[in-house]
């Protein structure tokens, strides 16, 4: 029978030295000369007691000294839930638009002594990718997956999440609800060509997975613009790539359009540099507008007009969460949080 010898190290020898012990927050009191009450009330950022400056600054430098960071899982034991609020990442790409919404909800979660956590659930949706979230146990759920029914809110609830907020279209049965109008980009921005006096306009749709949830809401937004006005909308496929870009230029004036809505701002500058490089005047030839209000479609020439959104403050959103979860039978909050404004620049 073969076998493998297997060399088990000596304890004693210097090259291979026993693990570390993990400090503790007695560890922690006894080098801060406080007691474990107080280590606990200044790393959990307690209010409840007031305790001196000099006193958290003892406490702090003590656990840097030492290494040590309070074990959330205890924590959460002591609290009968967790401080953990799960964002299943979208299933859409991720714009600088809806990073920075993100980027501010984390910052304002953690100053309330929340921990966010990122899911990513490839492949999973709706009530599937809740029975996956639940697994966590997370105290509060923010998903902008549109597919999130009333039976997934529920698994989340029973698994003891206290909030549950969804960022979409309608609201969800048992859910905290963040409106998101998407129509009304797609409305603002064709008609405000409309009021330019265009009336063969495009919509670009873009051709990667997972933005119809967007778009398909823009176009309509659209073809509701332009009723009874004599105008007319055509539906522009569009990969965000510089071959599809200028295979579409290419065909501009076969189209017969004398506008364009791109989707949003990024759409927008591929497609004017494609329609620039086929000889193409904007916004004599084509009037274009974007949205999103990009920093570089300022910098573009013509500047870029577009639709300027506004979603909730991630501080509003994280007091929403923590009012939650301190209230888990309170009522469902429904609110209407995009705005949506056309910024005329040069371009349309």
């Amino acid at each position: 029978m073969p076998y493998v010898m297997v060399q088990i190290p000596n304890p004693s020898d210097s090259e291979s030295p026993l693990p570390r012990s993990v400090p503790t927050s007695a560890d922690v009191a006894r080098l801060a000369g406080v007691s474990r009450a107080t280590v606990s009330y200044v790393l959990n950022n307690t209010d409840a007691v007031r305790i001196s400056e000099p006193t958290r600054r003892r406490v702090r430098e003590a656990a840097r000294e030492l290494g040590y960071v309070p074990h959330a899982a205890a924590r959460s034991l002591r609290a009968g839930y967790s401080r953990m609020v799960l964002t299943p990442a979208p299933p859409f790409p991720a714009g600088p638009l809806y990073a920075h919404f993100l980027s501010e909800l984390q910052w304002a979660l953690g100053r309330l002594d929340y921990t966010v956590v990122q899911y990513g659930s490839v492949g999973l949706h709706g009530d599937e990718a809740a029975r996956a979230w639940a697994e966590l146990r997370p105290v509060a759920v923010l998903s902008p997956d549109a597919d999130l029914g009333p039976q997934g809110v529920e698994v989340l609830k029973r698994s003891g999440a206290r909030a549950v907020v969804t960022l979409g279209p309608e609201a969800v049965e048992g859910a905290h609800a963040l409106l998101v109008d998407q129509e009304r980009v797609g409305d603002r921005a064709v008609r405000h060509l409309c009021e330019r006096g265009r009336r063969r306009i495009g919509v670009i749709v873009p051709a990667e997975e997972g933005l119809d949830v967007f778009s398909a809401p823009r176009l309509a937004g659209a073809r509701r613009a332009v009723r009874g006005t004599g105008a007319t909308v055509t539906e522009l496929p569009l990969a965000h790539e510089e071959q599809d870009a200028a295979r579409l230029a290419a065909r501009w004036r076969t189209l017969g359009l004398d506008a364009v809505f791109t989707y949003n701002d990024e759409y927008a500058m591929l497609l004017m540099r494609a329609l620039q490089d086929e000889g193409l005047d904007i916004p004599g030839d084509a009037a274009v507008i974007g949205a999103d209000d990009l920093m570089l479609g300022r910098l573009l020439r013509p500047r870029l007009s577009t639709v300027h959104l506004e979603l909730p403050s991630g501080r509003d959103l994280a007091a929403l969460v923590d009012r939650a979860v301190h209230d888990p039978g309170g009522a469902p909050e429904r609110r209407e949080v995009l705005g949506a404004a056309v910024v005329h620049r040069d371009s349309s």
